[in-house]
């Protein structure tokens, strides 16, 4: 038995969310679809990330356990060859067969594309999420050091989570602009539900003046859902990647 790591990219915006579901077609459904039938066995995927309905990833990670003889980093292009064009592969290689990606401790990187412009563009409608109102990105930067560290994140988390705990530990947050394209950038040692969506939301709202920089330390405090900004929608929202410590080996 071999156990395969998948790096996996994939636009979200016609699927129902990583996580299998009777009720849509979601990532995980398809790999494990298209790689039965490629090896000809019962294959179900360990996805790093279970990532929302109309999220999308240029670096989820997965895992599978395999018979098959096919050496791990040629799987990637034998089951791109199946796979729709909005799901792709971006590597694979075999891992030790007590890896979890979910268990192994990581960094997740995620961004969040706001297009702040009057009028939208087309071909940004599936990745970013159209604003008009004017944003003061400057106010937005001075919010973000209140999030980094370790913090209980409640007040940035839907109430429908299922999390034992709630403090998590952002590393790094940071609003980049470039032209009408304002980037939310975060990286942490994991996120809650919503969690990167919420703080996207309430930036905003600190953007438009509804909130100062500094009423992120009050939220933070609160532990109340309440207490924060809108969950911004699912769209603007990525999956850049994520890294391991330490480097899962290669066999």
């Amino acid at each position: 038995m071999m156990r395969v790591l998948l790096v996996v990219a994939y636009d979200g915006t016609n699927y129902c969310g990583w996580q299998v579901q009777k009720n849509g077609e979601t990532i995980e459904g398809v790999l494990n679809r298209e790689l039965s039938a490629l090896f000809g066995e019962d294959i179900a995927v360990i996805g790093a990330s279970r990532t929302d309905s109309g999220v999308h990833a240029r670096g989820n990670v997965a895992v599978f356990d395999t018979k098959t003889r096919m050496p791990a980093e040629k799987i990637s292009y034998a089951l791109n060859s199946r796979l729709p064009e909005d799901i792709r592969v971006q590597g694979s290689r075999q891992v030790p067969e007590d890896f979890h990606p979910r268990k192994r401790a990581c960094t997740k990187f995620y961004e969040y594309r706001i297009l702040n412009r009057e009028f939208e563009q087309p071909e940004l409608r599936l990745n970013s999420y159209f604003f008009r109102r004017k944003l003061d990105v400057e106010r937005m930067k001075a919010a973000c050091p209140y999030f980094c560290g370790e913090h209980d994140f409640k007040s940035f988390c839907s109430i429908h989570t299922q999390a034992e705990t709630t403090v998590r530990t952002v590393y790094d947050l940071r609003v980049e602009q470039e032209g009408d394209l304002i980037c939310i950038r975060v990286s942490g040692n994991g996120f809650l539900y919503n969690m990167v969506r919420i703080i996207a939301g309430t930036l905003i709202q600190v953007g438009l003046g509804a909130f100062e920089p500094e009423d992120m330390q009050t939220v933070l405090e609160a532990a109340d859902r309440q207490a924060a900004g809108p969950t911004a929608p699912a769209k603007g929202l990525t999956l850049t990647g994520m890294t391991y410590s330490p480097k899962p080996e290669e066999v």
